[in-house]
């Protein structure tokens, strides 16, 4: 069984539970059936959603989100990928001051050829200074 659709059934079972519906296969397949425009799923094909058998097409993940009230991505990928993201960039949002932003600027206002000398100079010095050195001068 692939792991991605067992994490896609469980995402799929719980925000149904959150919905206050029970995630059962007959639910599922007429609440699905009621809002999706195109052709409906049988009771067979949503039994597959819930047992982490199949993933359903996007079209149809769409429409899923909007009955379940969550962001699409959350059923597909689930929250943590969307919590590293805002984590790292929180990281950049917090930890670049003004003097690095500045020099950011500069350099993406570069041609790219000096772009590219300027990113191979950062790597070389990345390499030989490793993160763990920095800390400790």
């Amino acid at each position: 069984m692939n792991t991605s659709q067992q994490k896609f059934a469980e995402r799929l079972r719980a925000a149904i539970e959150k919905a206050g519906y029970k995630p059962e296969a007959a639910i599922l397949e007429r609440e699905f059936n009621q809002r999706y425009y195109g052709k409906g799923v049988t009771l067979h094909g949503v039994n597959k959603w819930l047992k982490g058998q199949a993933i359903p097409r996007w079209d149809k993940i769409e429409t899923l989100a909007k009955w379940l009230r969550i962001p699409p991505e959350e059923l597909t990928f689930g929250l943590e990928i969307k919590q590293q993201i805002k984590d790292h960039r929180a990281r950049w949002d917090e930890g670049i001051g003004f003097q690095e932003r500045e020099v950011f600027e500069a350099f993406l206002a570069l041609p790219a050829p000096q772009r590219k000398v300027v990113r191979e100079v950062i790597q070389a010095f990345s390499r030989a200074y490793p993160a763990e050195k920095a800390i400790e001068n």
